[in-house]
């Protein structure tokens, strides 16, 4: 076991490939280390809500999950015990693309946030959604990446 309580990008994206959901919907962990993390999604058209905008519930999937995981890059395993979000604007793009950072990491709380940016044919982001959560670490032992 690493010194270090946190998860690698490594053991981030085992246990992602392991959430049915985040395998489901596309969840793509590109960067994680040091108290943040980077995840993209691709847009698909079959998780819209009835205006065609991404549905609000895989905007806080993203957002939580952004905060999580940058936490766990700290802490280890977390669970939320308190998340909350903000919708600024529909949520419509070509990928989605969300930076957690962890803003305070205690033993027994856990502060994050997370930014959700759509990016369109161009390659612009804007930023659509935010999220704030506080975790609990769970003391759970560190995951094994897959052919570790």
């Amino acid at each position: 076991m690493s010194a270090t309580p946190g998860f690698d990008l490594q053991t981030l994206n085992a246990i992602n490939a392991s959430a049915a959901f985040n395998r489901s919907v596309g969840f793509d962990i590109v960067a994680a280390g040091h108290g943040v993390v980077t995840i993209r999604m691709t847009w698909r058209g079959d998780l819209t809500q009835y205006s065609g905008h991404l549905h609000a519930g895989l905007i806080a999937a993203l957002l939580d999950t952004a905060c999580g995981f940058a936490a766990a890059t700290l802490v280890g395993a977390v669970a939320a015990s308190h998340f909350s979000m903000n919708c600024l604007k529909p949520a419509i793009g070509r990928h989605f693309v969300a930076n957690g950072t962890t803003l305070r990491a205690g033993r027994r709380q856990v502060f994050a946030r997370a930014e959700l940016f759509a990016e369109d044919e161009q390659g612009e982001l804007s930023l659509v959604a935010t999220g704030e959560t506080v975790l609990v670490p769970t003391g759970e032992p560190r995951r094994k990446a897959e052919g570790s």
